[in-house]
């Protein structure tokens, strides 16, 4: 009798040890699969490439699918992603609804065009999804404020991509104004988009029309979205869509939306805004100076030039008993009374701000409690910097009123609020 051939292929089976894998039953340090977060893609770029790269870098964190308007991006991101895992399984799409119909996806990476960022980020909540999104947060005061209530009103996370609220040396300076040393806050300056490289005001002109290259390979009314129609320039496309105002906020906001945010982050104002926006040093977009005012008397200043060198972002509080000032570099600077108040901050530290900022938005998808970028805060941040560039625009001083986002008696003013978004898309 062959016993090999009286065995059935059941009782094989269930004689044979089952082998499962560590990392599926989360042993030897693994997270188990229950435990992770999972996260989904749209118009991941360079900047969007670098914050995946964070994400990656979470033990909890999954990364199942890309969603982009242009095939290069989709296939580039899934090769990441299908490296990071040893297999295939990262799904391409091009168009966000089928990413918005996968249950299996806890949240979004959203790192499009200026255009798109508040209308997906709601789109996206609405979906029942959770929102890490890149900065600027929106294009205008109105979508900033329908940024704010969709994601109350929906309980989703929302985290702005204005990591160096996460950022160990900006921490410090954190750290020093509530420690009372540097006594009354009176002022604070932030260091907006430099004139030199983001001129603070965009242009209306349009790029010559070129012939559209076939849908599979851009989708160009979809990398249109809400902005108007406008032809076909592979320019666009490349990334050179800034300074043209169908696309683009405005060069205050390119760093004003992280360095304008900081300031009201250390002053604890995320819940308003400056109510007095002045523009000085006029006629030309470098140096510019926007002296703004809260409604407590203090001062925010967002100017292009002046700081001390330390780096990208600069952002300085000054007290009536000290002042400290930082930047991308990790360096830090303070009055001489303060010099031996401050710890030392590698540059390597403060580069880590954006692993650091993804992993407060995980703990707080995890937590459901509000992250330091929160939609409100976000919000609030971009309607001071728009509101600033409104009177730039203006060249003139112009008076706001955070609890009504309107301002006084100023009708050319309040039409700048908003903008009109090509159908079908609105918030």
């Amino acid at each position: 009798m062959n016993i090999r051939n009286s065995i059935s292929r059941r009782g094989l089976l269930q004689r044979a040890p089952m082998i499962i894998p560590a990392s599926a039953l989360g042993l030897a340090g693994a997270t188990p699969p229950s435990d992770r977060i999972t996260l989904g893609g749209l118009g991941i770029g360079s900047r969007g490439g670098r914050v995946l790269q964070s994400f990656l870098a979470q033990s909890d964190l999954q990364f199942l699918a890309i969603c982009d308007v242009r095939n290069e991006r989709r296939e580039a991101i899934k090769s990441i992603a299908d490296k990071k895992y040893g297999n295939s399984d990262c799904a391409m799409y091009s168009d966000q609804n089928e990413l918005w119909a996968r249950k299996d996806i806890d949240a979004l990476l959203i790192a499009t065009g200026d255009r798109w960022h508040a209308p997906l980020s709601i789109m996206t909540g609405r979906a029942g999804k959770d929102v890490y999104c890149e900065k600027p947060c929106s294009m205008t005061i109105a979508e900033s404020r329908a940024l704010a209530e969709n994601f109350q009103r929906l309980g989703r996370i929302y985290q702005a991509g204005t990591q160096r609220r996460n950022g160990i040396n900006f921490n410090v300076a954190y750290d020093l104004l509530h420690s009372g040393k540097l006594g009354k806050l009176h002022t604070m300056h932030a260091e907006a988009g430099p004139g030199d490289r983001w001129p603070a005001a965009t242009t209306h002109a349009w790029l010559p029309a070129e012939p559209e290259p076939p849908k599979q390979v851009v989708d160009w009314d979809r990398w249109l979205g809400p902005a108007p129609w406008r032809p076909y320039n592979p320019a666009y496309v490349q990334g050179k869509w800034r300074g043209y105002f169908d696309f683009h906020g405005g060069g205050i906001l390119e760093w004003g939306a992280h360095t304008a945010d900081l300031c009201q982050w250390a002053a604890r104002l995320d819940g308003t805004a400056p109510v007095e926006y002045e523009p000085r040093g006029m006629g030309a977009d470098t140096p510019y100076t926007i002296e703004c005012k809260y409604a407590n008397g203090l001062k925010l200043v967002l100017r292009d030039k002046g700081f001390m060198g330390l780096g990208s972002c600069a952002f300085r509080l000054e007290g009536d008993a000290g002042w400290v000032e930082t930047a991308d570099s990790g360096r830090i600077e303070v009055s001489e009374n303060l010099r031996g108040e401050i710890k030392t901050v590698t540059q390597q530290e403060a580069a880590e701000s954006t692993t650091r900022h993804v992993r407060d938005f995980l703990d707080c998808v995890k937590s459901r409690k509000p992250p330091r970028a929160n939609a409100l805060a976000a919000a609030q941040t971009h309607i001071a910097c728009h509101a600033a560039y409104i009177a730039f625009q203006l060249g003139r001083k112009v008076r706001f009123d955070p609890a009504t986002d309107t301002f006084l008696g100023d009708e050319q003013a309040n039409r700048m609020r908003s903008r009109a978004m090509r159908e079908p898309w609105r918030v």
